[in-house]
């Protein structure tokens, strides 16, 4: 199903496609889509960004993998996931029966990788759109970020526009000097959108074993510890790219999403709040919708990036 109810209030457009709302799950929060389903109504949703797809199959880190934190938590799963041609012949045929977006997050460790992923999910219908993880070590650049460098952004965004006949969101890291300056790069090369934060970079250390609580030493810090990190984020990339923006960090409750909006945000991710409170979702949907009748908003975009300053 692809046509979006463009009368409804909460009506958005990103990239040249039509959400039903700006509501949408965030990578590695909900699985493949198909894991929520016995527990929201997925039509509901404006979209679904899936768990990070590689070209080939990866079995993630050894455990623990996850620790609780002071407003939020870490994780360091390390990319687990079947793999795109999996993704393809498995989980795609039955999400296409929902009425919402499909939006499956990619990543690499080289612009090859991203290159083969993107083929793969070519072949497979009723994709929406593409979220590409820049946060991950490029071995050909000793093992720097791709999001931490513009250049090596703009490469990877470069690299998959060509090979992708679908829209490219380009997921943004806040652990870097200037976000603008890697948003103007980003959209300079071709971005049709930016989603923007991915993880915090966080440490937990046991105070009796005096080791790290997360066996790979360092993980993402997401949930409401971040929010006020992401909001700025998506503040200062409103003003530097003229592309939509997705806003996404520490996003669990209505006015967590009219933030981000207020801010620039075209749609909002709902990701750690997925854990605590699976319907958090649903309860954003109608929050929204009776946000906009009562301040009497013909439609949520009103709202995009009227903050005061």
């Amino acid at each position: 199903m692809t046509e979006a109810k463009n009368n409804s209030p909460l009506a958005v457009e990103i990239a040249g496609v039509p959400f039903n709302n700006p509501v949408l799950t965030a990578s590695g929060t909900c699985g493949y889509g198909l894991d929520m389903a016995e527990l929201i109504d997925l039509n509901k949703l404006g979209g679904i960004c899936t768990k990070g797809l590689s070209a080939k199959p990866m079995r993630g880190n050894a455990p623990w993998r996850i620790v609780e934190t002071h407003g939020g938590m870490l994780n360091a799963i390390g990319l687990q996931n079947i793999g795109a041609r999996a993704f393809v012949e498995e989980k795609l045929p039955a999400l296409r029966g929902y009425d919402t977006r499909i939006v499956p997050n990619v990543f690499g460790s080289t612009i090859e990788e991203y290159i083969e992923a993107i083929e793969i999910l070519e072949t497979g219908d009723g994709i929406h759109a593409y979220e590409l993880n820049i946060s991950c070590p490029n071995v050909k650049a000793g093992g720097a970020s791709f999001a931490n460098d513009a250049r090596q952004a703009a490469a990877v965004t470069a690299a998959v526009k060509k090979a992708a006949s679908r829209p490219v969101i380009v997921k943004m890291s806040p652990n870097v000097t200037d976000v603008a300056e890697v948003a103007r790069a980003c959209e300079a090369a071709g971005a049709d959108a930016l989603s923007l934060i991915n993880t915090a970079i966080g440490m937990a250390i046991d105070i009796n074993t005096r080791k790290p609580r997360i066996a790979n030493v360092t993980g993402g810090l997401s949930g409401p510890a971040i929010k006020p990190i992401a909001v700025r984020c998506v503040f200062q990339a409103f003003r530097a790219v003229r592309i939509p923006l997705i806003g996404i960090g520490g996003v669990g409750t209505t006015e967590d999403a009219l933030e981000f909006i207020i801010a620039g945000a075209r749609a909002v991710q709902v990701g750690t709040a997925n854990f605590y409170d699976p319907t958090a979702t649903m309860k954003i949907v109608d929050g929204l919708a009776a946000y906009c009748a009562q301040h009497k908003l013909a439609n949520i975009g009103e709202l995009v990036g009227t903050v005061q300053v």
